[in-house]
């Protein structure tokens, strides 16, 4: 998980957005679209950058296809530490 976070958050483009969202779901567990007017991002990338979080175990979705709710993973939990040591600019 930690590397996961380093290259989602860290390590490529659109790190900046990811933040964004983790930071977003850590308030409260929103959809696709919710986040995408919050952030003043478009849903198409919103949508992208779920995909990546969840395909690395950062978010995992509830509910039915449509408006389906993203939360953030116990597995983000057990890390959020080195969350927030990416966040500081810290290297572990």
């Amino acid at each position: 998980m930690e590397k996961a976070l380093w290259y989602l958050l860290a390590g490529t483009r659109g790190a900046e957005n990811r933040v964004r969202i983790v930071r977003a779901l850590d308030n409260r567990p929103r959809n696709a679209n919710q986040l995408a007017d919050s952030l003043g991002v478009d849903y198409n990338t919103v949508r992208h950058h779920l995909d990546m979080l969840c395909e690395h175990d950062v978010v995992e979705t509830g509910g039915a296809d449509y408006g389906k709710l993203y939360f953030l993973t116990d597995q983000f939990e057990r890390h959020r530490e080195t969350f927030e040591q990416i966040l500081d600019g810290e290297d572990g």
